[in-house]
């Protein structure tokens, strides 16, 4: 199932937290990229070059193409080539133009870019880099919605058709609110939450397909050492702990102050027990059709010095 995300184009939202880091899945779906025959372009932000490439074997590094943030994100050193577009010229630049290859943008991090960018910008850019094209420009001038300020349009002249990427984009969503996380979740077509127990991770995979109904589904799994995926059925069945035969085991009922169980004969005595409330045929009888010999009961009543016995004026204590 996580190898199934590489077959559709779009935004893949890797979602991890504190317990199940993502980066391993993100570097695992990239070698599977290269073994696929893609481009693979990597914008780092939040670990140097060396530390992202460790892992991969030599013919998986050379295919990368790499673009380094985390040294000198704001080109302070004025070293390298320069983007006069800014970061959404970085994400621009990433995208191929004449190969003809599947493309895969990976971005280590969505988080870092959103303490760069404003969600909004960020939004809009990745919008524009799933349809993103050689012969497509940035035109604030034929923007058709309020939230969408720049759209894509064909250049004058060149009917080429639009050409999707996919985008594998890691968040670490305990480190922002439910607006950011919420607007970059309704551009997934892909969402993956990472959990697990045991020690095992776990991909809770919610698909978006065109003119369908989203469908959930989990996979278990485990990276390897050299960034494979190993897939699995199932969540690893919990070990059940052994009582140990020479620890005394203590019963928390003995020294309790009444009982919690009933003996036989305290049973019996339950079950015969007649309740208040309970009318057995003969107390219906009595108090339904009482016998001619029983004696009538009356009241006497012997009035108070406070009682009020004028029926003239029922009120006339009340001192109005």
């Amino acid at each position: 199932m996580l190898e199934s995300l590489l077959a559709v184009s779009g935004l893949v939202l890797l979602r991890d937290s504190v317990q199940w880091e993502g980066r391993s899945l993100l570097k695992a779906l990239i070698k599977k990229s290269v073994l696929c025959g893609e481009q693979v372009h990597i914008l780092g932000c939040e670990v140097s070059e060396e530390e992202f490439r460790e892992g991969f074997d030599a013919s998986i590094n050379s295919q990368l193409v790499y673009l380094d943030l985390y040294r000198d994100p704001l080109n302070w050193s004025k070293t390298g080539e320069a983007f006069p577009g800014g970061l959404l010229g970085v994400l621009r630049a990433m995208r191929g133009k004449t190969d003809p290859r599947p493309v895969t943008i990976a971005l280590d991090s969505l988080s870092w870019l959103l303490l760069h960018l404003p969600c909004t910008t960020l939004c809009q850019t990745l919008y524009a880099l799933n349809y993103q094209d050689s012969s497509l420009g940035f035109h604030p001038e034929c923007s058709l919605l309020p939230f969408m300020p720049y759209v894509l349009c064909p250049s004058p002249g060149d009917s080429s058709p639009v050409q999707q990427v996919r985008v594998l984009g890691l968040l670490h969503e305990e480190l922002h609110g439910p607006g950011p996380v919420g607007a970059l979740s309704s551009l997934a077509q892909s969402e993956v939450t990472l959990s697990g127990t045991a020690g095992q991770a776990s991909a809770h995979i919610l698909y978006r397909r065109p003119q369908q109904h989203p469908t959930v589904k989990t996979q278990w799994f485990s990276i390897r050492p050299d960034f494979s995926l190993d897939l699995q059925g199932g969540p690893p069945l919990a070990s059940q702990p052994h009582p140990d035969p020479h620890i005394f085991q203590v019963d928390p009922t003995t020294h309790l102050t009444f009982n919690l169980h009933l003996s036989k004969k305290e049973k019996e005595a339950k079950d015969n027990l007649t309740l208040p409330f309970q009318f057995s045929s003969e107390k219906q009888q009595a108090l339904l059709c009482p016998s001619l010999g029983q004696a009538t009961s009356y009241i006497f009543y012997e009035p108070d010095v406070y009682d009020d016995l004028d029926q003239e004026d029922p009120d006339d204590d009340l001192d109005i």
